[in-house]
């Protein structure tokens, strides 16, 4: 019974890390944001630039999620990284849709989606199994 029970505190334990990670790359990613546009508003940066380097605010701040939450994560790195990719995909799909004033839901959200767990499970190789060798 001690056992079933330790199993289900470790699960918990996971999911609440893979949460906090995934609110911490959020953050990290609107700070990302508020700096660029910064940067955007003071030089004369071409609207071309805006996707690239949109899609590295997104893999830095999955790839920093992932590390928060191979602090505390030792074991799994896989899926621990494919969902936390996932799940800051869609909290930040959520935040930056309600900032925006608009939702769309298509091809280009599931893209996100696939690349955000895509990412994600490589950061979670990274970060939690390779570092623990």
């Amino acid at each position: 019974m001690e056992a079933i029970n330790e199993t289900q505190s470790s699960t918990k334990s996971k999911i609440l890390n893979i949460i906090k990670g995934s609110f911490w790359g959020v953050a990290f990613s609107l700070v990302c944001i508020l700096i660029f546009a910064l940067i955007i508003k003071f030089t004369s940066i071409s609207e071309k630039a805006i996707q690239p380097v949109n899609q590295i605010i997104k893999v830095l701040s999955i790839l920093f999620a992932c590390y928060v939450v191979g602090k505390k994560i030792k074991k799994g790195g896989v899926f621990v990284g494919l969902f936390t990719g996932l799940l800051y995909t869609i909290v930040a799909y959520i935040i930056f849709s309600i900032l925006d004033g608009h939702f769309s839901f298509g091809l280009s959200l599931l893209n996100d989606i696939a690349f955000g767990g895509i990412i994600g499970l490589i950061s979670g190789i990274l970060c939690i199994n390779l570092r623990n060798k």
